[in-house]
């Protein structure tokens, strides 16, 4: 392929600065619900002293460094500028990783587990599990947005990916891993370039999600329909709204920083395993460094996108398809869904590693680095050879 990657430095405008600030002074906040706070979604109070610490206190040039303190790129790919960091592996024969994120996430997701997978020794660890991570921006997603670009949805993201690693970056060899979002794009990277992926590692299972999947359940299995079921009742709504009116949402959130931490900020509470501390496990400066992400770049209502193309389109694994390479899978307990594995190998036909851990939740790179990335090296491990 003859386009050639361009270097790229991510530098917000003082002006997009000061104007973030203003719209957090003016803030119109709701009154609060009754009952028990976040009973019906964010709380206000939670949310007024969020406000305040962006408004007042958050430096945004420090998360924006941490970004820049990575190797960043950017390449025309698709019929989009599509921005990348990709980070050389320490170690004697560093293997190509492509880390997929997924939503309300970003590439900052992964500023902490990106060190401990391309440096293990830094940590410890042995060099020889050292990968090169490439962790693209989704498209419609951060950096890889800009506005009246086409949209993607995960099949379209898989397929540009698969490119940016074969095509664009030569490599003829490489693994891929994901959650959320990620786990159906690297699903897919693996099921429709086989050859090329020596292993899937997955933090999310994204199997079909139909209660009636199973006539005859077994303990396991009907444990997951009734948490399925739970979770298409209460947990889908921001689903409903993204996947059918995606610009109407669009609008409030592009002009509100306040309704924006509110949206994304409720997910992390709602899908980590925080207990109902938010802050036990995230930051302020963690949460503000993705939610300012999304707000500087404007990419919330294409980020939208992909909930809108799977409501509308069938499940990006085709009805009896199979995912046959090498699989691996960490069920962290906070996971906002977790399978039984006999329903997982239904589709994922060669699972090699399947571990079950004691605490974590949805955003695993973020909330247990060190433990993700030493479950992506014990899969990775046996697959060099092979490979």
């Amino acid at each position: 392929m003859s386009v050639q990657p361009k270097p790229f430095n991510y530098a917000v405008p003082e002006e997009a600065l000061d104007d973030l600030k203003e719209r957090l002074a003016r803030t119109r906040f709701p009154d609060q619900a009754p009952d028990a706070p976040w009973a019906y979604g964010t709380d206000v109070d939670w949310l007024r002293e969020l406000v305040a610490y962006w408004r007042d206190t958050f430096d945004w040039r420090q998360q924006e460094a941490r970004l820049n303190a990575f190797p960043q790129f950017t390449v025309p790919l698709h019929g989009i500028d599509l921005h990348y960091l990709h980070v050389e592996g320490k170690g004697p024969d560093p293997l190509p990783l492509l880390l997929s994120h997924g939503w309300p996430g970003s590439v900052f997701e992964f500023m902490e587990i990106i060190p401990r997978l391309t440096d293990p020794a830094r940590f410890g660890g042995d060099p020889a599990d050292a990968v090169t991570v490439v962790a693209p921006s989704l498209p419609g997603y951060g950096l890889s947005f800009s506005p009246g670009q086409k949209r993607f949805g995960v099949e379209e993201i898989a397929a540009c990916f698969s490119d940016l690693m074969t095509d664009v970056l030569g490599y003829s060899r490489f693994a891929a891993q994901g959650g959320d979002w990620g786990s159906f794009i690297t699903s897919l990277v693996g099921y429709t370039n086989p050859q090329q992926t020596v292993g899937i590692h997955l933090n999310m299972m994204p199997i079909r999600r139909d209660p009636k999947m199973v006539s005859d359940p077994t303990p396991a299995e009907a444990k997951y329909v009734e948490e399925l079921k739970l979770f298409l009742k209460e947990e889908t709504g921001y689903q409903w709204i993204q996947g059918t009116k995606p610009q109407t949402l669009a609008f409030g959130l592009t002009d509100s920083p306040a309704g924006l931490a509110a949206w994304i900020g409720e997910k992390f509470r709602t899908w980590s395993d925080c207990g109902g501390d938010i802050e036990s496990v995230f930051s302020k400066d963690h949460l503000l460094a993705n939610i300012s992400f999304y707000w500087f770049t404007g990419a919330i209502g294409s980020s939208f996108w992909p909930y809108y193309a799977r409501m509308h389109g069938p499940w990006p694994i085709p009805e009896g398809a199979t995912v046959d390479l090498p699989t691996g899978y960490t069920e962290f307990p906070c996971e906002i869904l977790r399978p039984a594995r006999s329903l997982a190998e239904r589709v994922y036909t060669n699972v090699t590693r399947w571990t079950e851990m004691p605490k974590g939740g949805h955003f695993a790179a973020m909330e247990q680095p060190e433990a993700l990335a030493h479950e992506i090296q014990e899969f990775l491990r046996p697959l060099r050879n092979a490979s």
